[in-house]
């Protein structure tokens, strides 16, 4: 298959490499230091699955440089995705499709609103990984894995040849689940209160895991998360908040999330795409979420200033 990557950071740049790595024709989509690195350098990936190097990569700034793909995975952050789908236009076929892999529920919808519902199916991925700098990458932890189908549930060739492309592929593993709305929430449910609450306690999931106080907002966060899901006729599980914790309590002590990170780190964050996107969908849903309330309404300043700085310096385009 021929793909692009646009956005060629932690994540797209992962998956990407390894795509190539397998013999596909990968076009990465990047900007700055980072893109000069790609085209004199090649991408060169630091795992804990084993490093790597792709040598020479095919990457632009601009997607008309690249031309039509079969396929796109995008790799923007979720506050970027409308801005990438306005951008996408060249890269786009009469059968291309779009895969986003964005954190929170959303990113589907706004690509289906700029370049039709036909050609977006849902997907997510579970990797940390971020660029260590221009045309690196570094992978520290959780075993790859990307998920992907349409969003009616049905099966497709599209997304058989894109699970059979990834196959070809090693450090990683595809799953095209039944229902890829639940597999999204899921995941949601997990992201958005560990983000959430290792940004307001400005601790890894080792500490604020462990202090009871800091454990009750983790779980009444999740709560509301599933009330929501379930408002929305996404069937969890009973158990899934249960199963969550255990998933957070098995997590290495010094994790921390992107989110938190760049909030940390005063840059523009997914906090409106996470915990705010609670906040948002629960009103008209009909959803209490209190606990959201209080976290988002607490990173909020912080993520006000972050991005009218880096509005006052100029900042535009891509992730790197």
């Amino acid at each position: 298959m021929r793909i692009a990557i646009f956005g060629s950071g932690g994540v797209g740049a992962y998956f990407g490499g390894r795509l190539a790595r397998a013999g596909h024709g990968v076009a990465f989509v990047a900007r700055g230091a980072h893109l000069e690195a790609l085209r004199r350098d090649g991408l060169a990936v630091e795992s804990v699955a084993g490093d790597f190097a792709v040598r020479p990569v095919e990457a632009a700034s601009d997607p008309r440089e690249i031309g039509p793909v079969d396929a796109v995975l995008v790799g923007v952050k979720a506050w970027q995705v409308r801005e990438a789908a306005k951008a996408m236009g060249p890269l786009l076929g009469p059968e291309t499709f779009v895969v986003p892999l964005q954190n929170g529920v959303e990113a589907a919808e706004e690509l289906a609103d700029v370049i039709g519902a036909s050609r977006v199916l849902g997907g997510l991925c579970r990797i940390m990984s971020f660029v260590a700098g221009p045309g690196r990458i570094r992978h520290t932890g959780i075993a790859p894995r990307i998920e992907f189908g349409e969003r009616d549930g049905r099966t497709s060739a599209r997304v058989a040849a894109l699970r059979d492309a990834f196959a070809q592929a090693e450090g990683l593993s595809a799953v095209t689940p039944p229902d890829i709305a639940v597999a999204l929430w899921e995941k949601f449910l997990f992201i958005a209160p560990v983000s959430a609450v290792g940004a307001v306690t400005r601790m890894p999931a080792g500490a604020f895991r462990a202090v009871p106080e800091t454990r009750v907002m983790l779980e009444q966060s999740m709560g509301e998360i599933l009330a929501l899901a379930h408002a929305r006729g996404v069937d969890l599980g009973a158990d899934s908040v249960a199963r969550t914790l255990t998933i957070i309590d098995g997590l290495p002590p010094d994790v921390t999330a992107s989110m938190q990170r760049d909030i940390l780190e005063g840059r523009p964050s997914e906090l409106d795409y996470q915990v705010g996107a609670v906040v948002r969908l629960a009103a008209p849903a009909g959803v209490s979420a209190p606990a959201s309330a209080f976290l988002y309404a607490s990173l909020l300043p912080a993520e006000r200033r972050a991005r009218a700085q880096s509005t006052n310096a100029g900042a535009k385009g891509f992730p790197s």
